[in-house]
């Protein structure tokens, strides 16, 4: 089975409820999204100087905001029967009520459009309906959301859902010739030019500028 994609073929940028489990696809890609972190300072009075004295206080949680699309016109059904998903995120999940507290709370959620794998919690949702069928049922709306980190990024790695599969590198032995330089070492052997500094110190080599031909130098696993 070929995997989801969006109207225009992409591959779809899509929101997963956490707890539950399931995820929208998205019709049309976002054009674009925000990315946005406020810390607060606390300002003490300095005497006598032109400024006060600012001190950090805490950090504030990255907030991520996008409008999606969602159009129904060429099957004629109902648009909220794909959007609902969004406002089951938006609603209090009786499955994680506490039994001690009674307290329960909406789930947790993560968007994910390719490297960018987002978990947060939805804080605003609006839905716009912008086309209509001749019984009034929408067909076509945009949805802006507002989504707000969960956790440190520094807590759970990079921003990817990917897991990397990728076993430990081996080095291996490359022999110089008369015009060869360490950054073209680098790059002929799967590194990039400005990993020269890792075959230097894999070869303990004081002065990177002079290779001898037929010199075996150690290139380090990519």
């Amino acid at each position: 089975m070929p995997p989801p994609q969006t109207r225009g073929g992409l591959a779809p940028a899509s929101i997963k409820n956490e707890t539950s489990g399931d995820e929208l696809k998205c019709m049309f890609n976002p054009f674009e999204y925000t990315l946005t972190k406020q810390n607060q300072w606390e300002k003490k009075p300095s005497k006598g100087k032109n400024t006060p004295e600012v001190r950090f206080k805490q950090g504030g949680s990255q907030v991520l905001k996008l409008k999606v699309y969602f159009d129904t016109l060429q099957t004629g059904t109902d648009v909220r029967t794909h959007t609902d998903k969004l406002w089951t995120m938006m609603m209090v999940d009786d499955s994680t009520r506490h039994s001690e507290s009674d307290k329960s709370s909406p789930p947790e959620v993560s968007f994910i459009w390719g490297r960018l794998y987002f978990k947060a919690v939805l804080t605003n949702m609006t839905q716009k309906f912008i086309l209509f069928d001749d019984q009034g049922t929408p067909l076509r709306c945009e949805v802006d959301l507002t989504l707000e980190q969960m956790i440190d990024v520094d807590d759970y790695g990079p921003q990817s859902a990917v897991v990397s599969t990728a076993t430990e590198a081996v080095p291996t032995v490359a022999q110089a010739t008369s015009a060869d330089r360490i950054d073209t070492l680098a790059s002929q052997n799967g590194l990039a030019p400005t990993d020269h500094r890792k075959i230097a110190e894999a070869n303990n080599m004081d002065n990177p500028q002079k290779i001898l031909p037929g010199q075996s130098l150690v290139i380090p696993g990519s």
